[in-house]
């Protein structure tokens, strides 16, 4: 690995890819160095687009000795076989979320990787973010007591109104859970720690969706997997939390994340944004108050994830949005699924530590002190 900055390979040249490069082109010691994608123009004009040396073909940017660490932003089908090459060719791999599709997939990925020296990392590294490290720290510093229960709602009525190819939400590794669930479990468990058991209840609703956006506007998908989603989760550190995801809900106004302690509630913002807000309500008190959340990152912030893994890389430290979160993640999800389909509570068998909080008094673009 070069010694003054990562090199970072990244495939995967789709929508997402854009806000990935233009917030790790902030971080010092961080360079995207070459990208590929199965569509060789996106790659192109991701290169010129951003100042990237390279597009190249998946195996040629796998075999860069530039590249210290693979970015793969593919789809959810792709990132066991994307990461799993990354890791054979000596690298690092950060992926988006999920971190794989299927459990098995994720357990050999961390064994491998753990074989050959080099890490995992994973989306969403949204809990990295202004508001959720904000409300990290005054979950730390007793703001709400001794955590009690959580309560964390993602309910919507799917991407087919709004995303111009939505087929992949409805197939295997899509629907609610998998894919909004990443962000309300990591937020959970980055809180919380992590989960020893689960129950649930799963059901797909409806047959088939229509596409009601361009280009495929009108358009049948047939549903693959579950569209509802409602489960509770039993921590290892006692606290207790209800998970609903859902594409089948037309309006709503559950809150989307709270936490309830001993001495009071924290509201806590979209898992799946940066900023805030975030609220306390002190035991006694009447209403709630907004609490100023002063870290870093507030803005769509995609890429601190990999960029802390990339810096964590050079300085011997561990990463944050880590394989071993994102598995456990994962764990729970199946096992989610598995409860509903058996009628009995699940018990977890990965476990994860909590990931350390970033230091206080960062500015955007540092990631340590």
């Amino acid at each position: 690995m070069a010694a003054e900055r990562v090199g970072i390979g990244l495939v995967g040249c789709g929508f997402i890819s854009e806000i990935y490069l233009k917030n790790l082109a902030t971080y010092d010691g961080v360079e995207v160095v070459a990208c590929a994608d199965a569509m060789p123009e996106r790659a192109r004009a991701r290169a010129e687009q951003f100042g990237i040396a390279k597009a190249v073909p998946v195996p040629e940017l796998l075999a860069d000795p530039a590249v210290d660490l693979v970015l793969n932003l593919t789809i959810p089908v792709a990132h066991a076989e994307v990461a799993l090459a990354a890791v054979a060719a000596g690298k690092s791999v950060y992926g988006e979320k999920p971190l794989t599709i299927a459990r098995e997939d994720g357990r050999r990925l961390l064994d491998e990787a753990g074989a050959r020296g080099v890490r995992v990392g994973s989306a969403p590294d949204t809990f990295l973010g202004a508001g959720l490290q904000t409300c990290r720290a005054l979950l730390d510093g007793g703001a709400i007591g001794e955590p009690v229960a959580a309560t964390a709602f993602m309910l919507g009525h799917g991407p087919e109104g709004w995303h111009p190819d939505p087929a992949f939400y409805y197939q295997v590794g899509g629907g609610p859970l998998f894919d909004m669930g990443p962000y309300y479990l990591t937020a959970l468990v980055s809180m919380l720690g992590p989960v020893r058991r689960v129950t649930g209840s799963a059901r797909a609703s409806f047959p088939e969706r229509t596409i009601g956006s361009q280009p495929k506007a009108g358009e049948k998908i047939p549903v693959e997997v579950a569209t509802h989603v409602a489960a509770v989760l039993d921590f290892a550190g006692g606290t207790v939390a209800t998970l609903v995801t859902s594409f089948d809900v037309w309006a709503s106004e559950a809150p989307k994340l709270e936490l309830y302690g001993a001495a009071g509630s924290m509201s806590l913002p979209d898992p799946n944004t940066f900023g805030g807000p975030v609220r306390l309500r002190s035991a006694g008190e009447e209403g709630w108050t907004d609490v100023p959340v002063t870290r870093p990152y507030a803005a769509n912030s995609r890429g601190v994830g990999p960029a802390d893994m990339a810096i964590a890389l050079r300085a011997g430290r561990p990463h944050r949005a880590s394989g071993e979160l994102a598995f456990h993640v994962l764990d729970v999800m199946h096992a989610i699924e598995e409860a509903s389909a058996s009628g009995r509570h699940v018990e977890i068998t990965s476990t994860c530590e909590r990931p350390a909080p970033l230091p206080a008094g960062l500015a955007e673009g540092e990631l340590d002190r």
